[in-house]
């Protein structure tokens, strides 16, 4: 990923194998929530590099959505598409078919979940304090 420019491609855990990868499910793109949330997770972006970890921001809504909000918020990290839901299900995170509830992966370097929290509702998100604590453990 060029640095300030969206990237149109695919993206597995697989490829990421040896380096953690930070997982964070969101409900909507320019959301209050959802940006107070992506937005920490950005402003903390060289710590989580120092640590060896990526992060993946997953909603429901398409690519031109996500590219619009990346550019806007000046994003650092790849927001991923699953607009059909694939991904939100095999995480068991869908809300009525349509949405995703707020929640954080961290996936070791071996491919495993090291970590987990799912939100029942509400705009409450894990802090990039947290998810940092969370990686240093790895």
């Amino acid at each position: 990923m060029v640095e300030g420019e969206p990237v149109k491609a695919h993206f597995t855990l697989s490829e990421r194998r040896g380096h953690p990868v930070v997982l964070a499910f969101y409900p909507a793109d320019n959301s209050p929530g959802c940006t107070a949330q992506l937005c920490s997770y950005q402003d903390e972006m060289d710590a989580f590099k120092d640590l060896g970890a990526d992060i993946w921001g997953i909603s429901r809504q398409h690519t031109g959505s996500h590219e619009k909000f990346f550019r806007t918020k000046r994003l650092g990290f790849p927001l991923l598409a699953d607009e059909k839901g694939d991904v939100v299900t095999a995480y068991g995170l869908g809300l009525l078919g349509l949405g995703v509830r707020r929640s954080i992966f961290i996936i070791d370097a071996e491919g495993r979940i090291a970590w987990k929290r799912i939100a029942l509702v509400g705009v409450t998100f894990q802090s990039a304090d947290t998810l940092k604590r969370e990686l240093q453990k790895l």
